[in-house]
């Protein structure tokens, strides 16, 4: 009856209108409940990530006893198995060595990988999460990240190694015979020649300093499922906050507030989002112009029907007293219909001056595993905004509605005639909707280019890779299988599945990968771009893995060589994760020019969970120049905008471009512009084209170099800000409290 009662509450909630005619909003209380409801379904029921009805009808057949061998043993490795995924690693090392499984050849095969990833797993626990530190879990494993309590993962390469000598083809088994034995200390003496990696197969010719996560030592590291990552300056102080999310669905989201003084602090129930249960994805904006950025949670992916959740629309109250966030979503009338997502975008695309929401959804049935899906796909929605704080689906008007299954969501100006374009990423076909000025969208990929990957893609975006002034197209193929990935660390070189890069030529995208460095399968799904070194070309930083129990591969970064070629500076910068990787956010949280990388980490299922990084970058000499936007006609974070910086050197005139925006379509990066300029000595101009104003406006001199700028429509001057310097883990260089003060108003 309580529960009835909760329900009842949370509907009146949504739906009562107030006094002055305000939608009423729900309390954390009731958002909490509503949330707890939707735990409670998954976690007890047959899901397959999160139940656990599945392990108590297993253990209940097994307890009746009178069963004949061959139904023992095929129970008892679905049982084991199935404690695995809940995290139940002692029960599942348990059942795996029941006397029935070690007297049969016949399961010998199967019962040695059970046992070796549930002690790998067990290794991971007592060792990079109880005990993480700066270098855990990241390749090549340094002599601090070996592992203090050995025992698991000695035994977890033993059973490796006893796997292969009855199947020495299984490379991916090679792979990862090969990771145990480093983090156990017992490389290379302890993998057998045959099946040894090669030498040098984690050196690279490019040269890179060593970024070092510093998440542990702030303690913005909290262990989570996979989910979203946010970094900008939501209460309006001049710094960095962090948010991210867990999908888990009984996880809340986590948000950290920049304390100026060179830490964090944890202000998630300050904040009011410790209702906020889940979410795969995670994402900001200022939809209401009000000058506070707001957050997007995205829900229900990967869980077919089940996956009917809604999301969350969070309005930014900080500014008032005792403010916090507020769930709109209902009021602003995005609520229902739910269907699973993770995808979404934020743009202006019919110039009205707000911010216009595409949601891309997924399909009724799906099977993570084949990366495919089966059931009719959902119809994408497209939001229009009403500019009152509400939204109107206008999708099939549009022509927008997808009727894919959407993995990943860019918006972006590709033909330069004003108006923002559409990239849908989906397994399948992926849909470039070019906006025809009218409301209206066509779908040019297959005549222009840009489909691919066909069989399934991932996170996308808009940038401009060579800086030539237009958009290119950058599409994460999630189609190879695991193996491929653990080949290549062997010599092998497959032919696809590598992510692929879609060069504007004007009339026509051309489609780009090995020739230009991107010659690796990879299965990326967290990802984003920036600026490694500011030199002024977009980096890559790629997330990757997969559900699977044993997919452990390394996240990737390719740094952008002045637009002609990428190259891999993975393990010379220190970024070769092996926890699965979400929601990558770039932003220069410490004030000193650069930009910094967040990277929320986490897997699928329960026992898969791990601790976010933040890498800091590690500086370089080269200029830079920090712009804070703000649209008066165009939206308030000019998202969508287009920045032109001609800048004089040594070597003679360039001009860098950048697209406001967050970045890539899994993880939300900081929405001021921090613009790396090479070896530039001086700015001759800066060039800003608004987002759906039209206007242009030229700022020419004096402009200084590796300086942070106020630049607001209309007014004909930058702005200097005079933001805190800080010195991560406790101190601040430099400190303006007046322009502080500037910035929260």
């Amino acid at each position: 009856m309580k529960r009835f009662r909760t329900l009842i509450a949370i509907s009146i909630s949504l739906l009562a209108t107030a006094v002055e005619g305000q939608p009423r909003l729900p309390s954390v209380d009731q958002t909490r409940a509503e949330f707890e409801a939707v735990c409670k379904r998954l976690t007890e029921g047959d899901n397959p990530f999160f139940g656990t009805a599945v392990v108590s009808e297993l253990q209940a057949k097994l307890a009746a006893g009178s069963l004949d061998p061959a139904t023992e043993i095929s129970l008892r490795m679905t049982l084991g198995v199935e404690l695995i995924r809940l995290g139940r690693l002692a029960e599942a090392i348990e059942v795996g060595s029941a006397p029935v499984l070690a007297a049969s050849p016949e399961s010998r095969s199967s019962r040695l990988l059970l046992l070796a990833v549930a002690h790998l797993q067990l290794a991971e626990e007592q060792n990079c999460v109880e005990m993480q530190g700066a270098s855990s879990c990241i390749l090549p494993v340094r002599p601090e990240a070996i592992h203090r309590r050995p025992e698991a993962s000695r035994i977890a390469g033993d059973r490796y190694l006893e796997y292969l000598r009855g199947n020495p083809d299984d490379i991916h088994v090679r792979w990862l015979l090969n990771l145990t034995r480093m983090i156990s200390g017992d490389f290379p003496g302890g993998v057998p020649e045959e099946f040894r990696l090669p030498a040098d197969v984690f050196e690279s010719g490019a040269e890179i300093p060593r970024w070092p996560d510093i998440a542990p030592r702030l303690g913005v590291n909290p262990f989570d499922l996979a989910g979203g990552a946010v970094m900008d300056d939501f209460d309006g102080d001049g710094l960095l906050d962090l948010v991210s999310t867990s999908w888990h669905p009984c996880q809340p989201m986590k948000a950290f507030r920049n304390d100026g003084a060179g830490g964090f602090e944890d202000v998630t129930e300050s904040w009011g989002l410790d209702g906020q249960l889940g979410g795969l994805n995670l994402m900001h904006a200022d939809y209401d112009n009000d000058g506070m950025l707001d957050l997007l949670v995205l829900r229900g992916a990967w869980l077919g029907r089940g996956g009917r959740i809604r999301n969350s629309l969070l309005r930014n109250d900080l500014k008032r007293p005792a403010g916090r966030f507020v769930d709109a979503t209902a009021a602003a009338g995005i609520a229902y219909p739910a269907y699973p997502t993770q995808a979404a975008g934020w743009a202006d695309y019919d110039g009205d001056g707000d911010l216009d929401l595409y949601i891309g959804n997924e399909a009724s049935e799906s099977s993570l595993m084949t990366y495919g899906a089966t059931g009719p796909p959902y119809p994408s929605q497209l939001y229009r905004n009403d500019g009152d704080g509400t939204f109107t689906d206008v999708a099939r008007a549009a022509g927008v509605t997808n009727r894919r299954y959407a993995k990943g969501v860019a918006w972006g100006d590709y033909d330069n005639d004003g108006d923002a374009d559409l990239y849908v990423s989906n397994f399948g076909e992926n849909r470039l909707y070019r906006n025809r000025g009218d409301g209206t969208f066509e779908d040019v990929a297959p005549a222009i280019g840009g489909t691919g990957p066909v069989e399934a893609s991932f996170a996308t975006w808009f940038f401009d890779w060579d800086n030539d002034g237009d958009l290119d197209l950058f599409v994460n193929d999630y189609g190879a299988p695991v193996r491929s990935v653990s080949a290549w660390f062997f010599g092998e070189r497959p032919e696809s599945g590598q992510p692929l890069l879609h060069r504007n030529d004007g009339d026509r995208f051309t489609t780009l990968s090995t020739t230009i460095g991107l010659d690796r399968p990879l299965l990326p799904m967290g990802a984003n771009f920036g600026d490694l070194d500011n030199d002024g070309f977009p980096d890559v930083y790629l997330g990757t893995g997969v559900p699977d129990y044993d997919a452990l591969m390394p996240n990737t970064v390719f740094r952008n060589r002045s637009g002609e070629a990428f190259e891999d500076v993975t393990f010379t910068g220190g970024f070769g994760h092996l926890q699965k990787g979400h929601g990558v956010a770039f932003g220069d949280f410490d004030n000193d020019g650069d930009q910094d990388i967040y990277n929320q980490l986490g897997g699928a299922y329960p026992f898969d969970g791990f601790g976010n990084a933040l890498f800091e970058n590690p500086g370089s000499e080269n200029a830079w120049i920090v712009l804070r936007l703000q649209g008066t006609t165009a939206n308030r974070s000019a998202i969508g905008g287009r920045i032109a910086v001609h800048t004089r050197s040594a070597n003679g005139v360039q001009v860098i471009h950048s697209l406001v925006g967050s970045g890539g379509s899994f993880g939300s990066s900081s929405l001021q512009q921090e613009i790396g300029l090479g070896r530039a000595e001086a700015i001759d101009k800066v060039v800003i084209d608004w987002p759906g104003s039209g206007s242009r406006q030229v700022f020419q001199g004096p402009i200084a170099i590796d300086t942070f700028y106020r630049a607001t429509e209309g007014d004909p001057e930058l702005h200097e800000l005079e933001l805190p310097r800080i010195e991560p883990g406790g101190g601040v260089s430099a400190t303006d409290p007046e322009t502080q003060e500037r910035e929260q108003r």
